[in-house]
């Protein structure tokens, strides 16, 4: 019974955060416009990785990547 509930918050939770691609779906937009949402999801990945890395690259010269051994 939890594990049927925990899929479907699941698929609740998707169900909703892909409305705004339907609507987008069955509107007359050109590609552009449709595409906005996506483009912007890139863009932040984009900068997230590249911050990430920026990190990553400091916390091995500092030599302090991996504390725990």
């Amino acid at each position: 019974m939890i594990a049927s509930n925990i899929f479907r918050l699941i698929g609740d939770f998707f169900t909703w955060a892909f409305k705004p691609f339907e609507a987008m779906r069955l509107s007359d937009l050109n590609w552009w416009q449709s595409n906005v949402v996506s483009w912007s999801f890139i863009i932040i990945f984009l900068v997230l990785f590249g911050y990430w890395m920026k990190e990553s690259k400091r916390f091995q010269k500092e030599g302090i990547e991996d504390s725990s051994k």
